[in-house]
């Protein structure tokens, strides 16, 4: 574990519902279709994993994945719009990898939209390939929008 990822585990924790306000402001600012706080409180309540990503104590991330048996799903990961684009989104996906290996998980998968060039980047240059396509799997202001699946096997 180099430096970066022993300061972001340490800025790693589990998310509690005092932290959805922050939550909500960085995912509205980040995305046209936004989760709603329904929706994130739903994760908090059931078995998906759910952590934040914190610089002095103030929320800059999340990451939401879900595990069935040897298999991890990520379903949302943010970073603050404000620090997007400074390697924090690679830190997360490392976090995770790593998270998987202790967990003996043997695939990773998420959906992106065919649109987000940025996050497709992020996950390729991460490790993770194209496997898939979901057609008209997220909203669009014109109808619907292809999700591309995405994979990453850990051996």
């Amino acid at each position: 574990m180099n430096l970066d990822q022993k300061k972001l585990a340490q800025s790693m924790r589990p998310m509690t519902e005092f932290d959805l306000l922050p939550i909500m402001q960085i995912e509205n600012e980040a995305y046209q279709f936004p989760w709603t706080q329904g929706i994130m409180s739903d994760c908090l309540n059931s078995d998906y994993y759910c952590y934040v990503y914190s610089i002095d104590n103030e929320i800059q991330g999340y990451i939401i994945f879900n595990v069935v048996l040897d298999e991890l799903h990520l379903l949302n990961i943010c970073i603050d719009p404000a620090i997007q684009n400074k390697g924090y989104g690679h830190l997360l996906l490392n976090w995770l990898i790593d998270f998987a290996h202790s967990k003996h998980i043997k695939t990773l998968y998420l959906e992106v939209r065919s649109s987000n060039h940025p996050a497709i980047h992020l996950y390729e240059t991460s490790g993770f390939n194209e496997v898939g396509c979901r057609p008209n799997y997220y909203p669009a202001k014109k109808g619907k929008e292809d999700a591309l699946l995405f994979a990453y096997e850990l051996l």
